[in-house]
């Protein structure tokens, strides 16, 4: 315990009680904690549908309209994450908690762009659907962060309540 207890106090608190204060009262939160998951499954179902497409060659139609929805939720999450952002640290985005997350989010949004610029020029199917697969593996590396932050917060919330009880 003691131990770990150190490991901890070496680690920035990801917020400040203000800031906690303002991230448990803004509907942002709740905004962002439906987006997630809901992002998460259209994710996976997109995933499945352009792997198809990719294996077998067909399907390209559902893979193209789930790789479209998948960008609309992407650009949803982003515009009500930078709210979130602004109602909890103030910047609407590269807050110091968030900062290497929002630049990577950077790089997701221009790879799902390339991937609409991709589809109006009208360059071959195969390729769409790789510069898909590319956006989405960067999705998975934010995705990936996002929940680490999240981890790092039920710790701090714990540590801060393990403090309470040992004074």
């Amino acid at each position: 315990m003691l131990q770990r207890r150190a490991q901890v106090e070496e680690r920035p608190p990801l917020y400040t009680r203000e800031e906690r204060v303002r991230r448990d009262e803004t509907v942002w939160t709740l905004v962002q904690g439906v987006l997630a998951p809901l992002q998460f499954l259209v994710f996976a179902i997109s995933l499945f549908l352009v792997a198809r497409f990719l294996i077998t060659g067909e399907g390209y139609a559902a893979a193209t309209a789930s790789v479209l929805v998948k960008t609309f939720m992407l650009f949803a999450i982003m515009v009500t994450g930078s709210i979130w952002e602004k109602a909890v640290f103030g910047r609407y985005l590269f807050a110091p908690a968030f900062y290497w997350e929002d630049v990577v989010s950077m790089g997701v949004i221009a790879l799902h762009c390339a991937y609409v610029a991709a589809l109006l020029i009208g360059t071959e199917p195969n390729v769409q659907m790789a510069v898909a697969l590319a956006a989405y593996a960067s999705y998975a590396l934010n995705a990936s962060q996002f929940l680490l932050k999240l981890r790092a917060a039920r710790l701090q919330a714990a540590d801060e309540i393990a403090a309470e009880v040992f004074r």
